[in-house]
């Protein structure tokens, strides 16, 4: 499990960089991120060669989509957690089909720790590259 981690840890931190590139490049870094997010989640998930053949054009274009609702709905958080729940729901048969029920139902759990390891990467990367920013932390309050 650590060696996996290290992997992970080592190849997203050497990625991070492509973020910032043009957007010409925004398509095969997201190319690049798709591509790793379903080997992990195929690997996390334990999938046969023909189980991982069938997975992987569904898993990319539900990746697409779930893109797109990202960026179609940033500015209202809400309607965003909506799409994404509605895009979920309707890929979630697909997956199911492939992998059954059990695996089916963990795509998903497997994609937010990944998109969570992604993003610590990321701010770790931001802070070796100015240590003396200060950490956005995020309060919530209740009104």
């Amino acid at each position: 499990m650590k060696k996996l981690l290290f992997i992970l840890n080592l190849l997203f931190v050497t990625s991070v960089p492509l973020f910032a590139q043009e957007e010409g490049d925004e398509n095969e870094v997201g190319d690049k991120v798709r591509d790793k997010m379903t080997e992990y989640i195929q690997k996390r998930l334990d999938l046969s060669k023909d189980e991982a053949e069938k997975f992987t054009p569904i898993f990319s274009k539900y990746f697409r989509e779930w893109v797109q609702t990202i960026r179609e709905n940033r500015g209202d958080r809400l309607v965003l957690q909506q799409k994404i729940v509605e895009l979920r729901l309707r890929y979630r048969p697909q997956f199911r089909d492939i992998v059954g029920e059990k695996r089916g139902n963990q795509v998903y759990a497997h994609q937010d720790i990944f998109v969570k390891e992604i993003q610590r990467l990321r701010q770790e990367q931001r802070m070796r590259n100015n240590p003396n920013r200060p950490l956005k932390r995020r309060v919530n309050r209740v009104f």
